[in-house]
């Protein structure tokens, strides 16, 4: 009889940023955080690392052009919600070769996996008289819609995904870098760890990283928000000061 293997034990990762606070001033262009890390397995298994960044979320509006007698007008806007601020996938091959759709979906890794909607556009229907569904009003183009906010983040450079983004430097040591756009929004920031084995995530950290504005930029951001009608205040007076000033300046005799 042959008698019982002990358990392998379970494999582990760990990770760090090499900065986890960048200030943003006037001369902000941008930054480039590296991610390094390590996997802890005794048993040596094949190994795939995926890192994923988000930032802040915001709402998104958009309208889409119409025509309308001749003229090419604004739609109706669809507000978005759920989408980061900025979102980066890494992953060290294409994801759908690491994972299985469910566990992708579940962690919200890879663009398409966001979980981007427009509740204000959704409604429950009774259908067969036997269940609620939940329906969009955007029916069809409702993909059209999503694709559109994903292809703006893109532009902007706030969206990116990349399956070599990570990258084994030694048997077990890895790193990942993060660019971040000058148009990054301030705020805090996740970045997630997970290390897949045999499609299954089997070990996780998450590392947190701030960006905020410095200098003055910082005072007036802190000065508008904490006191808006002072700042509305102080800013009317400004450019009727500014105003004035000009209209001395250039008073024609």
């Amino acid at each position: 009889m042959t008698p019982d293997l002990p358990p392998q034990p379970a494999a582990a990762i760990s990770a760090a940023l090499t900065t986890t606070e960048v200030r943003v001033t006037s001369s902000f262009r941008g930054a480039k955080i590296v991610l390094y890390g390590a996997i802890f397995d005794p048993a040596d298994r094949p190994s795939d690392v995926v890192v994923v960044v988000r930032g802040p979320e915001a709402p998104i509006r958009i309208a889409r052009k119409t025509r309308i007698a001749g003229l090419w007008l604004n739609s109706r806007p669809v507000v978005f919600e759920g989408a980061p601020g900025f979102y980066m996938a890494a992953s060290t091959r294409p994801l759908d070769e690491i994972a299985g759709f469910g566990a992708l979906r579940q962690m919200g890794a890879g663009i398409d996996h966001l979980a981007i909607n427009a509740p204000t556009e959704q409604r429950v229907e009774t259908r067969y008289g036997v269940r609620d569904v939940v329906v969009s009003r955007l029916g069809d183009d409702y993909l059209d819609w999503r694709r559109a906010v994903v292809r703006l983040k893109q532009k902007a450079g706030l969206y990116a995904a990349d399956e070599d983004g990570v990258v084994f430097v030694d048997d077990n040591l890895f790193k990942a870098e993060i660019d971040l756009p000058s148009g990054a929004p301030t705020g805090a920031y996740t970045a997630e760890i997970v290390l897949f084995q045999n499609g299954e995530a089997v070990s996780q950290r998450v590392r947190e990283l701030t960006v905020e504005k410095a200098g003055i930029e910082r005072a007036l951001y802190l000065f508008a928000h904490r006191r808006p009608w002072f700042y509305g205040l102080a800013s009317v007076a400004l450019a009727l000061a500014a105003g004035w000033a000009a209209s001395v300046i250039f008073r024609r005799n």
